[in-house]
């Protein structure tokens, strides 16, 4: 009975311990942070600006011989920043842009990137995807207004208005754009080779990735600039089956496409891979927290009691929160048959993979195919790299731009994240150990859903503080 009434007694006393853990959790400001749109002449001009630049089409395609719409593009870019355009030295690697900046060589050079490709636009959208239309609300409409020459925009506004103060950087300055980045070609590649062999060591890169939300994650108040620092590594990878293609007449079992399936229902299931909390997530939690609604902000507050619990449960309650904390896989295409009444000889499912750096591209990948041979499947690797470099979010380069987003967008969080999609900034590992992933805009729910997707589109009045954004780092780091 002593015993009993012990247990009770501990049970009470971590009651209490986390009860008063997360009362002492007061609210941020972010909370109560508030971004009001810039509706002066400069966000009527940027609006121009970027409405031309969505008027010219830049989809990519894998293998892309022709890039004649992309010079097209970079004629736009002259026209619209005569400035970078006098001033700095430019570089056309078959479509992709470098401008470099000279500064005057008493710090590390840094480099700004946001590619200048656009995914299709099909379906049917409120206004035509190439037409830079700009509606009564200020928004510019089309397919790359957010991903990303909302952010390219901006960052060439930016170098444009330092030369037009007469401003002299203490490093080089570059700007990147690839026209390949959406169909991971080779312009990113083509840009770091070319910086490599010139022997460049970039201090901070800052490409595109989080961006400026309010409740970036459900149950969190407030707005947040996302600030992504990890980036996992990718795969593509073929699942086949084989058979013995006969009539769909007397079907045996376990045909190819039964264990095909039967593979996918098991991974879905139950994922082999682990889920861990990394300090880049915990650091997130822990800066959002304050900001929770209860029961959230009780987990979030008391992670030394909750961690294993919520690495458990975390990638079944929110697909966006699991994905940072484990290898994920979707199967994204399948073939069969090429008969509607003949059983397939071969068939196969693919599977896109996202690697974490706890369970890395190699070990995830050999994890998966002995599951696949489970059900008599082949495993082929169609394309794989590594998860980049993590940035120590307690690092100079994030503090500068933690000070720059308190000065140009007060009150509002900074948090780092880990990214869930890539980015060109994996090919850049052997001339920066430092690549930030942020464009610096103020983004509704709305918008944020149209990347890659229907309506994509931009508050004009949110590019002029992104403009400073850019402009501040230069002359901060």
């Amino acid at each position: 009975m002593i015993v009993v009434w012990i247990i009770l007694a501990l049970v009470v006393v971590l009651i209490a311990v986390v009860l008063l853990k997360t009362l002492m959790v007061k609210p941020t400001a972010a909370a109560n942070a508030v971004i009001e749109l810039d509706e002066s002449e400069r966000a009527v001009l940027y609006g121009d600006k970027l409405s031309k630049m969505i008027q010219v089409e830049t989809i990519s395609e894998p293998r892309q011989a022709n890039r004649s719409k992309f010079l097209e593009f970079h004629k736009v870019l002259e026209k619209e920043f005569p400035n970078v355009h006098k001033t700095c030295e430019k570089t056309v690697l078959n479509g992709s842009l470098l401008f470099k900046w000279a500064g005057t060589g008493e710090k590390e050079p840094i480099m700004f990137m946001s590619h200048h490709d656009v995914v299709e636009a099909g379906g049917e959208w409120e206004h035509e995807p190439f037409s830079g239309d700009i509606d009564e609300k200020g928004r510019v409409w089309g397919r790359g207004a957010v991903d990303t020459k909302g952010s390219l925009c901006c960052i060439f506004g930016a170098v444009e208005e330092l030369i037009a103060e007469g401003y002299k950087p203490p490093m080089d300055v570059y700007i990147a754009s690839s026209c390949t980045e959406e169909v991971s070609g080779d312009g990113g590649p083509a840009i770091a080779k070319y910086l490599k062999d010139k022997g460049v060591k970039l201090d901070l890169m800052l490409d595109e990735g989080g961006m400026i939300l309010k409740a970036p994650i459900a149950g969190v108040n407030g707005i947040y600039a996302m600030v992504g620092v990890v980036e996992k590594g990718y795969g593509d990878l073929k699942f086949i089956a084989h058979g013995r293609g006969e009539h769909a007449s007397a079907p045996g079992k376990n045909t190819p496409l039964v264990r095909l399936g039967k593979f996918m229902t098991a991974v879905e299931k139950k994922s082999p891979f682990k889920s861990q909390l990394t300090p880049t997530v915990k650091e997130m939690f822990s800066r959002m927290a304050p900001n929770m609604t209860f029961p959230l902000k009780m987990i979030m507050s008391n992670l030394w009691l909750f961690e294993g619990l919520l690495a458990k449960v975390l990638p079944s309650i929110n697909a966006a929160a699991g994905a940072m904390i484990h290898t994920t896989l979707a199967f994204t295409k399948a073939k069969g048959s090429d008969g509607l009444n003949v059983l397939p000889q071969t068939a196969y499912v693919t599977g896109n993979m996202r690697f974490i750096h706890h369970q890395p591209t190699d070990e995830s990948i050999k994890l998966i195919s002995d599951i696949a041979k489970e059900y008599d499947l082949e495993t082929e690797v169609i394309y794989k790299d590594y998860p980049c470099p993590i940035v120590d979010f307690k690092s100079r380069q994030f503090k500068v731009i933690e000070t720059v987003m308190d000065k140009i967008y007060p009150g509002v969080g900074t948090c780092p994240y880990v990214m869930t999609g890539g980015t060109d900034c994996k090919f850049y590992t052997d001339v920066c150990e430092n690549a930030i992933r942020l464009a610096p805009i103020f983004i509704d729910d709305q918008q944020y859903a149209s990347i890659h997707g229907l309506n994509e589109n931009i508050y004009r009045g949110a590019l002029p503080k992104a403009v400073d954004f850019y402009k501040e780092v230069v002359k901060l780091m």
